[in-house]
């Protein structure tokens, strides 16, 4: 009885340390986590570097096993703290961690010339890594909300962009489709809208003639104003957030993993589960 009212405790302060910041122990734990991550994304980028890779190979190779080493730690004690693992380990970040991870151990299993492809490509999962730092950027879970709130919105406004676009594309293939202007198809010239719209501009494909050439101006006008209007829905919905906001804490469920709790609350607002075993 006494053992297991010790690894309770045992696991949810280690719990308070990994998951959650309000404490010192906690902040600790993510500053350290936040420069390893750091560190571990310059080592990618690094070994990227023929000329680097080559002089600095067996340095970049045991210094990634460390990291690897320090993730692989990290991920089990996330694990082994959490009352339902498989939360975390399906959640958005149990399966970043477990991307950020994995590449280093499955190059054990692809040996040989043929298998470098392969190999090469596992190891660009370690990019993954720079997503990790979500976990430190307080404003990322508002801009969810906001993002979530505001979905309808944008999938409505997303519809008629490409509706437009369509529509476009088809007015300047009538448009163009007798000139050398590289207007071959409705496909390519949706290509072509797509591209003005949106302000890019390639430039591989331009109309020839007046007519052609005022659609293409005023649809390059009309891409500035459409480019602000997701912005505007999203901070639409981030000042209501920000207005409605509540003092809230980092503290973690141990149970569904969910965050932002109220100062002082016992209970899980999304599982009823008590926050704290005392």
């Amino acid at each position: 009885m006494k053992n297991n009212k010790y690894y309770k405790n045992w696991r949810q302060k280690l719990h308070e340390i990994i998951h959650e910041a309000d404490t010192s122990a906690g902040k600790l734990f993510d500053v350290i986590l936040f420069i390893i991550i750091i560190a571990s994304i310059i080592l990618v980028m690094l070994e990227s570097v023929k000329s680097i890779d080559t002089k600095y190979h067996n340095f970049l190779n045991i210094s990634e096993w460390i990291v690897t080493i320090i993730f692989s730690i990290e991920y089990i004690g996330r694990i082994i703290t959490v009352k339902k693992p498989r939360h975390y380990i399906f959640s958005f970040y149990g399966i970043i961690d477990l991307l950020s991870t994995i590449p280093k151990y499955l190059s054990f299993f692809f040996i040989g010339g043929h298998s470098l492809v392969a190999l090469r490509a596992l190891r660009l999962l370690r990019i993954f890594r720079i997503l990790k730092l979500a976990r430190f950027v307080g404003a990322s879970t508002t801009f969810k909300r906001a993002l979530i709130a505001s979905r309808a919105k944008i999938a409505v406004f997303l519809s008629f962009v490409i509706i437009l676009c369509i529509v476009l594309g088809t007015v300047m293939y009538l448009v163009e489709s007798g000139e050398d202007s590289g207007f071959t198809s409705i496909p390519r010239s949706v290509y072509w809208a797509i591209v003005t719209l949106t302000t890019v501009g390639y430039g591989d494909i331009a109309p020839i003639t007046p007519l052609g050439q005022l659609i293409a101006s005023f649809i390059m006008i009309m891409g500035y104003g459409i480019i602000a209007i997701p912005t505007g829905i999203v901070t639409s919905e981030m000042t209501k957030a920000s207005n409605k906001k509540l003092h809230l804490n980092t503290q973690s469920c141990p149970s569904c993993m969910a965050e932002s709790h109220k100062d002082g609350a016992e209970f899980c607002y999304n599982c009823g589960e008590r926050l704290n075993d005392d």
